[in-house]
């Protein structure tokens, strides 16, 4: 295991397998598909879009969607882009996909042609193949990502790539962790290299697409060292590989002086490690998640949800918002409610445009504190690879360097414990085995117990379990009642 760009023959080799997994693999022609990106219009390739509007200082607003039928998946993506005002036009690819079970998801696409409906969790790619996925890039007019959870990413981002997507999400740590129980780090980080090495092979012939990590991990109060210690080991990764333009995510915790201060120091730190690498000439944006958690089942309250996470993309600059909708809380969302939630996102990203977030001292203590605390765990994990970020991931999870709150997977120590400060900020009040200093404890402790007195309770799992449910039932700090 190391972070080593794939030698041509290694990447071939594997190549030919990967294309057999399903027949619609085997008729993907590398030459023929450069040819076909390099014909697309710029404002359908997601890099230039993100990039002209980091330059004009805009932020972008991206829904979640994806259905089994390919009308209506192509439906519901010109009703979000017409009726929704979608800047950006997502592929959520369905659950049996992501697992791998091309059969299985092939017997639901006939069901669901059946039943007239869908009967998956979203839009299975693989087995529909290259030509039905040009279909839907070619019926829009927006740039399209594929937005998944897949352990083996590989085949996938063959076909959809092939298939004129132009954004791929996910990575070996994000898409393994909060999301598998039994799956070694050696296994995802290798199949994401080939991911990473593919996305290298179009840029490298002219073809830009874009990466993004998925910064929210398990979206259950992560403090923001951990999802940036993630995002920037996988964009250096990915560097490795040869990808030119990525997006580094991080999900909404609540307060805003801490979500601001995350996105604002997520570039700068990832500049910092791409630097210290020696990766020139890559195109860095922030991706902003709205809430992640438990929503209102009040659709009047979920908006103030959803407005709330708009509002703090905007205050922090992030090049793009991924929109939650009204109906969280109920299930899948129609494309109705999913239009509600754009509208009402760029409703208040317009509003706060013009508007400006000083440099208050809270929020450069906040960002100073993010990046102390990014830097230790980033820092020893490499110290762990003895320099190679791979070998020092897999060795910083079994270490406990790296701990996501809340992950199911048995490669994770599952020590550190988060909770919410007074003010809304995710604290630690078990740190597990992270590396952080005497300054970073004191500080969360502090934190801590001045919330635990403000309620007259020692701070406690309780506590915890509280902040979970909280915005649920209309708060942001699980106080007793």
């Amino acid at each position: 295991m190391r972070n080593k760009r794939l030698e041509v023959d290694e990447f071939n080799a594997q190549r030919q397998e990967v294309l057999k997994q399903w027949p619609t693999g085997e008729g993907v022609n590398l030459e023929e598909v450069f040819t076909y990106h390099k014909t697309m219009p710029r404002e359908k390739v997601f890099a230039e879009v993100l990039a002209k509007a980091k330059a004009e200082g805009r932020t972008l607003a991206q829904p979640r969607a994806g259905v089994a039928l390919i009308n209506d998946h192509i439906e519901m993506l010109k009703y979000l882009q017409d009726e929704g005002g979608a800047d950006l036009l997502p592929t959520t690819i369905d659950s049996l996909t992501r697992q791998n079970r091309y059969q299985e998801a092939e017997k639901a696409i006939e069901e669901s042609k059946i039943a007239g409906h869908s009967m998956l969790t979203g839009f299975p790619a693989i087995n529909y193949g290259v030509v039905a996925c040009r279909k839907v890039i070619e019926s829009v007019n927006l740039p399209c990502q594929v937005r998944h959870s897949t352990l083996d990413a590989r085949l996938l981002v063959e076909i959809t790539l092939a298939g004129g997507f132009t954004d791929f999400e996910g990575g070996g740590i994000s898409y393994n962790i909060p999301y598998a129980k039994n799956v070694s780090l050696e296994e995802t980080i290798s199949n994401w290299q080939y991911v990473d090495r593919l996305v290298g092979l179009y840029e490298e012939h002219g073809v830009r697409i874009n990466r993004e990590p998925f910064g929210p991990l398990t979206g259950t109060l992560v403090p923001p060292c951990i999802s940036h210690s993630v995002v920037i080991i996988e964009a250096l990764l990915a560097a490795e590989q040869g990808v030119r333009n990525i997006s580094l995510g991080y999900g909404q915790c609540g307060n805003l002086i801490q979500d601001i201060a995350a996105v604002r120091s997520l570039i700068e730190l990832g500049e910092e490690y791409l630097a210290l690498f020696n990766y020139k000439g890559i195109m860095l944006t922030s991706v902003f998640h709205q809430w992640m958690g438990g929503f209102p089942q009040d659709e009047s309250q979920a908006f103030g949800v959803v407005s709330w996470g708009a509002a703090t993309a905007a205050f922090a600059k992030a090049n793009k918002v991924i929109v939650k909708t009204p109906h969280e809380a109920i299930g899948i969302p129609t494309k109705e409610a999913n239009a509600a939630g754009i509208k009402a996102t760029k409703q208040v990203l317009s509003m706060l445009q013009d508007q400006i977030f000083p440099d208050t001292p809270e929020l450069l203590r906040e960002k100073d504190l993010i990046k102390l605390e990014t830097r230790a765990i980033v820092n020893k994990v490499l110290e762990l690879g003895d320099g190679d970020i791979a070998l020092g991931t897999v060795r910083g999870f079994k270490a406990g360097v790296i701990d996501i709150p809340f992950a199911p997977s048995r490669f994770n120590a599952g020590k550190i414990l988060p909770v919410r400060d007074s003010y809304g900020a995710v604290r630690l009040l078990d740190h597990g085995n992270l590396p952080l200093g005497k300054e970073s404890l004191d500080f969360h402790r502090e934190r801590i117990a001045e919330r635990g007195k403000a309620e007259g309770r020692e701070p406690s799992f309780q506590m915890v379990v509280d902040d979970i449910y909280a915005i649920g039932k209309g708060r942001l700090v699980g106080r007793p009642r």
